[in-house]
């Protein structure tokens, strides 16, 4: 399911109109993109939790040449499903 497909999907569901759904989703995913990179965790209870986590630097070894490389440390997003997520796709 792409964007535009979970747009209508929620549309329907909550009865109100596409364009609607459209801009509810793109402000939730827009807040927890911009709290996530500021270092904040969000949980929504159920659903999972997304959070940054840091990455230390570590060597890497280059597929086509087998020679080492250093891979600088990094924060990443990451998601946590919930228990009841995890539960429903079982």
């Amino acid at each position: 399911m792409n964007k535009e497909e979970l747009v209508a999907e929620v549309a329907k569901v909550a009865k109100v109109s596409k364009k609607e759904a459209y801009e509810v989703l793109t402000a939730t995913i827009d807040t927890i993109e911009k709290s996530v990179k500021k270092g904040e965790k969000v949980t929504l209870v159920g659903f999972g939790t997304f959070e940054p986590r840091k990455r230390a630097a570590r060597t890497g070894r280059n597929p086509q040449t087998g020679k080492e490389i250093k891979i600088a440390a990094r924060t990443v997003p990451t998601f946590s499903a919930g228990k009841k997520f995890k539960e429903l796709v079982k």
